[in-house]
């Protein structure tokens, strides 16, 4: 059965007006938990979304929220149901990297992100899907299945936050938690009309967790409906931590902004690679709207050192893959997805010097990345967050792009360089194609510039909605 998006989307309130509602009396966490136990029960046979759904474990959490509304604390997430992607540690539940090798893992402890988004209110209510190892950009695996858009269950949300964004556009959830190593949380939101904030690196705590294949480009993401929903909770997880030695304390915020900023437009973030024709037409189509409306956009894009692509940075995922699996691979290949296998045979064959060399790329991508913002006078820059739109559920990514044959990373180009740059990228909503499946605008910052992005993309969003 056909899902009703706009119900879908309007079928939460705010996260504001959740917690306002429940520190107020006016509901309950217990309530709110239950509705998207329903939802869940409702919706989830056909998307998909979740691996793991514990109604009386969720309704404990939900209680133990409310217990603390009835002791005076106000919080600002109270009550707020959410789904914690499938590979980020809630202590007690099964966390499995949508891996038959983990099918019987359960978090010793939670990871400090969840812990925060739990002391700010916020109800888990199931873990939600992800590729294997959260390492493809197609939300399928051996131990859990596929999961499917909601927009047009024949589609892929992508991935590998596939799950989590299935679950809030169907509206089981208002709020979900992912990861992002090469934009698992930006195309995602994209292909489902969704918010995704990639942080800086840093700005929000990584662990205790698994130990990541993706050396130190890694982050956790807030994914809701809106900016201000992203931003309520990007505040409850972003501050230093002890626990994890790479988390940063973000630079001061007076929350006022700059001076007017001074934004390029990059339609292919300074790569020579396919974009839809329909893609083109609506970012161009928006674009032409924010200067209608005042803001100082130039055109300008990002120049990258030579084979700064999935072909150049590939073996960092690919080593660190065979690292971490290799040998459970090499002992029983069908328990891993083929395509990870394929991935982890390409990190055994590679050298020392080629995972050096691919290390060091990384590394000139984010002097190149610095160089932009700052030698070019720029406050922010503003681009496609995908070159198409979902492709079907069963392919690992589309053929073609623009009528043009690429390789199974191809629909995945525009958001890798920003991990490798460590700076801050949104992706919000801004338009469809003419199957009605939605498209995304990426919007970047230079690190550390967090809010001021945020503060950003929530005026480019009520521009668009204008």
């Amino acid at each position: 059965m056909p899902i009703d998006m706009k119900a879908a989307f309007a079928f939460w309130p705010s996260l504001a007006e959740i917690a306002a509602a429940v520190n107020a009396g006016r509901s309950t966490a217990a309530a709110e938990t239950a509705r998207a136990l329903a939802r869940i029960r409702e919706l989830d046979g056909e998307i998909g979304a979740f691996t793991f759904v514990d109604p009386a474990d969720a309704l404990r959490r939900a209680a133990a929220v409310d217990a603390r509304i009835a002791a005076g604390e106000r919080l600002p997430l109270a009550g707020v149901p959410v789904a914690i992607k499938d590979n980020i540690w809630v202590k007690g539940c099964p966390i499995t990297q949508g891996s038959i090798l983990f099918r019987d893992f359960i978090a010793p402890e939670d990871a400090e992100a969840v812990a925060r988004i739990e002391a700010a209110g916020a109800v888990i209510v199931g873990i939600a899907n992800t590729s294997e190892f959260a390492a493809k950009g197609q939300t399928t695996n051996l131990l859990h299945g596929a999961t499917r858009n909601p927009w047009n269950t024949a589609m892929t949300p992508g991935g590998s936050s596939g799950g989590p964004v299935a679950a809030v556009a169907a509206g089981m959830v208002p709020l979900a938690i992912g990861t992002d190593a090469g934009g698992s949380s930006r195309r995602p939101p994209a292909h489902t009309g969704l918010v995704g904030l990639k942080p800086s690196f840093g700005a929000i705590p990584y662990g205790p967790g698994f130990p990541e294949p993706f050396f130190g480009i890694s982050c956790i993401c807030p994914i809701a409906r809106t900016v201000a929903d992203t931003a309520l909770a990007f505040e409850a997880m972003a501050r230093a931590s002890l626990v994890d030695p790479h988390a940063a304390l973000l630079p001061p915020d007076d929350g006022l902004g700059s001076a007017p900023l001074r934004i390029a437009y990059s339609p292919r973030w300074g790569l020579d690679v396919p974009v839809e024709p329909e893609v083109a037409a609506v970012v161009d189509a928006c674009v032409a709207r924010l200067r209608e409306a005042g803001l100082p956009v130039i055109d300008g894009d990002p120049r990258w050192p030579p084979g700064a692509a999935e072909a150049g940075l590939g073996a960092i995922q690919q080593s660190g893959l065979a690292a971490l699996h290799g040998e459970a691979w090499k002992a029983r290949p069908d328990q891993i997805d083929p395509d990870l296998g394929a991935q982890i045979a390409a990190g055994l064959a590679l050298t020392g010097a080629d995972v050096a060399r691919a290390l060091l790329l990384s590394e000139e991508v984010a002097v190149a990345g610095a160089a932009f913002f700052r030698d070019g006078g720029i406050d922010a820059a503003i681009g496609p967050t995908t070159p198409c739109a979902a492709w079907p559920v069963e392919l690992l990514g589309p053929a073609t792009i623009a009528g043009v044959p690429v390789g199974p990373r191809g629909h995945a180009v525009f958001t890798p360089l920003f991990n490798h740059t460590r700076q801050p990228a949104i992706s919000i909503p801004c338009g469809f194609d003419r199957a009605g499946l939605p498209l995304g605008l990426q919007i970047v910052m230079p690190r550390g510039r967090d809010r001021e992005l945020l503060r950003l993309a929530a005026r480019v969003e009520a521009i668009l909605a204008g």
